[in-house]
């Protein structure tokens, strides 16, 4: 199992990740939305702002405020 930073402090495998958006769109939005309502967001950001959505392959919703290239970088490595 590979691991890697998110931010903050904040580790996943990079083995369970489908996906990683921009928060900007409608679509991403109310994906976020729906994952709050149902309990599946995971919440990384430390209070700051969302600039990265994870989507992982167990339905979850990862908050990052960490720039998705960045975050994409650090799963290449």
């Amino acid at each position: 199992m590979k691991l890697v930073n998110i931010g903050f402090g904040n580790i996943i495998s990079i083995d369970r990740v489908v996906a990683i958006v921009s928060p900007e769109s409608a679509p991403i939005k109310r994906l976020i939305q729906d994952a709050k309502d149902s309990g599946n967001a995971i919440d990384a950001t430390c209070g700051r702002k969302t600039r990265a959505v994870l989507i992982m392959d167990s339905g979850h919703v990862i908050l990052s405020a960490v720039q998705p290239e960045t975050v994409a970088g650090r799963l290449s490595d």
